[in-house]
């Protein structure tokens, strides 16, 4: 299982690909919007978790997103898992597995790889 250090570092280094990308293309006189921010994490999220096995900061870190069942993760856990995540409030959650409401609601944990 992904432990809370490795998990963290993930979301710092994908929260700031996300601002990076809204600061080059969504920035009005300096000012990057929060929306744009949320909704290009989320389609990173939802684009890289089926292709990859995780987001560009999970695979960086050594993580990898896989379904509680054995296949493939296919598109609706990223989805459900993406916008609960970006609603931030499911990922402060976590039980005693140390998994976050967002991996329990799509049937998704998250690995060492």
């Amino acid at each position: 299982m992904g432990r809370v250090g490795r998990r963290l570092g993930a979301l710092a280094l994908d929260w700031a690909l996300a601002y990076v990308a809204a600061a080059l293309f969504f920035s009005t006189n300096d000012v990057v919007s929060g929306f744009a921010v949320t909704g290009i994490f989320v389609i990173l999220q939802v684009v890289f978790i089926p292709t990859i096995g995780g987001s560009i900061g999970h695979r960086l870190v050594g993580l990898r997103v896989v379904p509680l069942r054995p296949g493939w993760v296919g598109l609706w856990r990223p989805v459900v898992r993406s916008l609960l995540l970006g609603l931030a409030v499911p990922a402060l959650v976590w039980d005693s597995d140390q998994r976050g409401f967002h991996d329990k609601i799509a049937g998704t944990v998250l690995i060492r790889s």
